[in-house]
This record gives C-alpha cells, structure tokens and sequence, in this order.
C-alpha cells in the first residue's frame, strides 16, 4: 500500500489522511483483514502511534492519533468533552435544506446487543448546504434527479451519527449501504465512477494538549470525490491539505513522509 499522507506532526501528535475502505485498528468484527491504519502508520513512523477517535471504515478524511499514551488521554478527553470541532463533506441524495440543526436522538450501534435494548442517546449533528445539483436523468421513479453538497458538523458523537441523521432526514449519503438508497448508490458507482461511500472528514480544530496554540487541520479528498465534485460543477468547494495555528497567525511546519 502506498504511505498514508501526513498532514501535520510534531513530537506528540501526527494527522493523516485516512484513506476509505482502510480499517483503523484491529475488530473482531472484521476478521480476516490485514491493512490496519494504526499498524501502517506505526511502521511508516517507526514507532508506536494511539487513535484517540474514530472514523468508519468508508469514510475518508483527517484523523488525529497521539505519539504517546500520556498525550492520547489529552487528546481522548477532548474528543470525548465535545473540545474539538469537526467537519464533514457528504454527497446526498435530494434538495437538502440550506440550512438545518438535526436533533434525533440516536440508539448506539455496538453489535453486541439487539437495537431494542440499547438506549437512545442525545445527537445532534449541524448541516448546511454548500451546493445543489439536478441532472437530466431518471434514476429512480422521478425525471431527473437531485443531489446537494452537504457540510456536516457533529456536535455529538454517536456512532454513524452523520449518516443516521442525514438519512432520518430525508437526505441520504451516496454509497451509505446500511441507511441510504441502492439504486442510488448504483447510478453513482456505475455512471459516475464513485463507488464508494461519499463522506469524507475534512476539518479538525483543537488545543493542543501540550503547546498551548489552537491547531487547525484541513484535508483534502481523495480522487474519487475530487473528481465527482467536478464532474458536478462543485470544484470550488474542494478543501485542501492544510495545518495552521492561528493564535501564531502563520501555518505550522508540516512535515510529509
């Protein structure tokens, strides 16, 4: 596999663009796999590296792991005290509103227990709507048929939490398997060449645990969306690879592999 991109490192955390499909760490709900992020970051550093929250499996996009124990407790309580802002790009099916607060609460999603018996937890999750487009083709039982370009921002997180809101809301995201539409997803892959699940974390902001500056991580998407968004029109809401502080008012040194 080709080495994960680095976004920013110092000597107490590294970001990388996690590429979809690759699994973070080893689950036992995934046995048989071999590619783990955490593993190939590991060897790519040569040394130990800690996940301090999560991605799914599909989803592309920035993710922060510490570079000792000490710093992943830090970064694990920020996450986990809603100290870190994020930000997502999803491609979904239909108008979406320009601007919306989805507040559903949500059961979690662990697979160790039946739905019913898990109990459901605040969520909220804030949407706006970047870009709309309609193209001239049947898909499903309409002439022609809508898609929007939809930023995300997370202000819980629940597992699939983007995905469950969007799609309670009527606004599914292309290639979503579990909570969206298939024949959408079909156009998508077979037509449009993006067979896979288009959201993607592009944005990360938080303290840093140690240095005292705010730390302001942006990634690009990889090819698959890139392309899509330009075959769409929306090229000029592409993000790009960026590290800043800007309490220091300048970016930081990045370091690449």
């Amino acid at each position: 596999m080709p080495p994960l991109k680095i976004l920013y490192q110092d000597e107490h955390l590294v970001a990388v663009h996690k590429p979809s499909g690759l699994l973070v760490h080893r689950s036992a709900l995934a046995r048989g796999e071999t590619q783990f992020l955490v593993q190939q970051l590991r060897d790519q550093l040569g040394q130990r590296v800690y996940p301090v929250h999560r991605l799914d499996r599909p989803t592309s996009g920035v993710m922060v792991l510490a570079l000792s124990s000490s710093v992943a407790a830090l970064l694990s309580e920020a996450f986990s005290e809603r100290q870190v802002e994020k930000r997502y790009l999803a491609v979904v099916r239909g108008k979406a509103p320009e601007q919306a607060r989805l507040d559903y609460p949500l059961r979690e999603e662990d697979g160790t227990r039946p739905k019913a018996e898990m109990p459901a937890m605040p969520a909220m999750t804030d949407i706006r709507r970047l870009d709309s487009v309609e193209l001239p083709v049947q898909v499903d039982r309409y002439p022609s048929a809508r898609y929007s370009l939809v930023e995300a921002r997370p202000l819980t997180g629940r597992r699939h939490q983007i995905r469950r809101h969007l799609s309670r809301r009527g606004y599914p995201i292309i290639g979503d398997a579990k909570h969206g539409k298939s024949i959408h997803n079909r156009f998508f892959a077979e037509q449009l060449g993006a067979p896979r699940l288009l959201l993607a974390a592009t944005h990360l902001a938080f303290d840093h645990p140690l240095l005292g500056v705010r730390l302001v991580i942006s990634c690009g998407l990889d090819d698959t969306m890139s392309a899509l968004l330009d075959h769409l029109g929306w090229a000029g809401h592409l993000p790009l690879d960026s590290a800043q502080t800007p309490a220091l008012g300048a970016p930081s040194a990045l370091q690449t592999p």
